[in-house]
């Protein structure tokens, strides 16, 4: 059996499912968004490094929403391009 990870041995990957499985709906649900949080401040601190700490909380949003939302929304609900101002 592969496991969905090449560094990740078979036995861990075993292991780390059956946890899965034994958390409720609701301990799954918090473990993504837990990760999405976290992904999201990565992002936000790579943004802060590329922009300026002083980056305006306003702009920094933008630029976070850009990297999730497609051009042409982010044209029409923010009047943001973010092929010229940046993500």
């Amino acid at each position: 059996m592969a496991t969905q990870s090449p560094d990740t041995p078979v036995e861990i990957e075993r292991r780390l499912v059956e946890e899965y499985r034994r958390m409720s709906p609701g301990q799954r649900l918090m473990m993504a968004m837990e990760m999405n949080r976290a992904v999201q401040q990565m992002a936000a601190a790579r943004i802060r490094a590329q922009y300026g700490p002083d980056l305006p909380e306003h702009e920094l949003r933008l630029r976070l929403a850009a990297l999730w939302i497609d051009r042409d929304t982010m044209l029409r609900a923010f009047g943001w391009d973010p092929r010229v101002k940046g993500y």
